[in-house]
């Protein structure tokens, strides 16, 4: 595999959960688009592509955006489909087999540069990688009347940028599509692939509840400061 890198970022949902207007990729972090966060997070690589999957109602809002933003980062677009599978599917017709695929939520404004150069080295030497963290709550596994603790040490919280050889995401999303595939290592496991896990970092939320926007503001102060 070359050395080479292609970012895809998933933005086109609804955000059936936030209650907003607008969908949560394009709330404002101090000024700017959540979208532009996550976006600004990966232009550090080198030798890199960008495809950003869109909802293809809000495509020219979304250029609209760039030209309020002055936000100049070369990239295709790709029209997103019903569920984030497809979604990806449709990113992954963009990429070369011979370069490296970085797969990312829009939603999560704030992976860090550690987590995304280890995500990319392992990957690199591995085939693939994904970050995760430490559970700091108490977990319990819950069916009907049914319940228990579980043991928090034996789980992680999975996160984005997953990464993957190009030649064998794209041949993992070959299939039918499953209600399990919540992220790219469920499909890409499934053809018999192991995953290799990296540590990823605190800041790196996902936006699903308005709730979050606040605290996704107050990391940012943190960040920058």
């Amino acid at each position: 595999m070359s050395d080479r890198k292609h970012v895809i970022i998933l933005a086109a949902g609804f955000g059936s959960r936030f209650d907003d207007s607008i969908p949560k990729q394009f709330q404002i972090i101090s000024e700017k688009p959540l979208l532009l966060h996550a976006f600004e997070a990966f232009t550090f690589l080198k030798n890199v592509r960008f495809t950003l999957v869109l909802n293809d109602k809000y495509l020219e809002y979304w250029k609209d955006l760039c030209s309020r933003h002055s936000f100049n980062v070369p990239h295709d677009i790709i029209i997103g489909g019903p569920e984030r599978f497809h979604s990806v599917k449709s990113g992954l017709k963009n990429v070369c087999d011979n370069e490296l695929v970085i797969i990312h939520d829009g939603s999560r404004p704030f992976p860090s540069k550690t987590t995304i150069t280890n995500v990319v080295e392992v990957a690199l030497r591995k085939g693939n990688a994904v970050p995760a963290i430490e559970i700091s709550d108490s977990v319990r596994e819950h069916q009907g009347k049914f319940n228990q603790t579980v043991d928090r040490g034996k789980l992680k919280l999975v996160q984005t940028p997953q990464a993957f050889t190009g030649s064998l995401i794209k041949k993992a999303y070959n299939q039918q599509f499953d209600q399990r595939f919540t992220d790219d290592s469920t499909v890409f496991e499934t053809t018999g692939n192991a995953i290799n896990l990296v540590e990823g970092n605190v800041e790196n939320i996902k936006i699903t509840h308005p709730a979050d926007i606040i605290y996704a503001k107050a990391l940012h102060q943190h960040i920058v400061s």
